[in-house]
């Protein structure tokens, strides 16, 4: 299928890699050109403007955030250059009003659209085992179902209206980063007791939280290895203020994720973006004045 990429991100550039694996014709743009080089090699075909993607069967999307996917697709007028049959598959974490809105903006034009979120890191990706959350017209996810099958571990339908795939994306990486906020509080704790965190965490994921998430994160935290980011700081902060959001208009109260989005500010205040969010161990050690007591 002939099928175009944009935004070729780590995340991006690992799933597009996987679709012209599965064999697919496929053409990537980027803001800046030297991720697609690599894909280049791969046998992708790499283009100078964001419509020179835009024009195959299926246009994947997989930017950063509300005010990327805006840029490029509405005040960019990206949509008005697609051809009316084209789908737009949205990999990006954007908030609800924005996944209702860009619904909204396709169907008037005639574009079909899938909100199509993932949860996994980048070497999930590049294995192509992410799970995609799906969201649109059953027709039309049918049709780009064999592309998602070339990145997927699973694929989880979610309903036509866009949102419903977002708002779960939201509400999962919300549970995430409580994950990580309670393993960085209790490493501390047992840290300031002489217990390390890589020994208190071995215990713990494997044994009551032996999961994915919970054992991936504890892994950095033990090894306080907070670099290359497989989750960038800036983008959990994102996505705790989304969960914020969502939930102020549908008057949902989060406590919890007032809490990490102060957790996350505090990292980012140290003035280092470029780490993982589980540097929220270091705030919560930090607190404690661990570093200070030795320990």
């Amino acid at each position: 299928m002939k099928v175009g990429f944009i935004g070729l991100g780590a995340m991006g550039s690992a799933m597009a890699s996987n679709l012209i694996k599965a064999g697919h014709e496929v053409t990537v743009w980027n803001r800046s050109p030297a991720p697609a080089e690599p894909l280049a090699s791969l046998g992708a075909k790499v283009v100078k403007t964001a419509d020179r993607a835009a024009q195959g069967d299926v246009l994947f999307s997989m930017l950063a955030n509300d005010q990327a996917v805006r840029s490029v697709f509405i005040d960019g007028g990206l949509l008005d250059g697609m051809d009316k049959g084209t789908v737009h598959v949205n990999h990006a974490t954007i908030s609800v009003a924005l996944a209702r809105e860009m619904a909204e903006e396709h169907a008037r034009r005639g574009l079909d659209y899938v909100a199509a979120p993932v949860f996994g890191r980048p070497d999930v990706a590049a294995a192509g085992k992410l799970n995609i959350l799906v969201a649109g017209k059953p027709n039309v996810i049918d049709r780009v179902r064999p592309l998602l099958e070339a990145m997927a571990g699973r694929i989880w339908p979610l309903g036509e209206e866009a949102e419903r795939a977002n708002v779960v994306k939201i509400a999962g990486n919300f549970m995430i980063g409580a994950a990580i906020e309670s393993m960085a509080e209790a490493s501390a704790l047992t840290r300031a007791h002489g217990v390390s965190a890589a020994d208190f965490l071995d215990v713990m994921t494997n044994s009551l939280f032996a999961t994915p998430a919970y054992q991936g994160y504890a892994k950095l935290i033990a090894e306080s290895r907070y670099t290359p980011a497989g989750f960038a700081l800036p983008l959990g902060y994102k996505d705790i203020g989304l969960a914020l959001a969502a939930a102020d208009a549908t008057r949902v109260p989060l406590p919890l994720a007032g809490l990490l989005r102060d957790s996350l500010l505090e990292a980012l205040a140290g003035g280092d973006e470029n780490v993982d969010w589980s540097i929220m161990a270091q705030v919560a050690a930090r607190r404690a004045h661990l570093d200070e007591r030795d320990l």
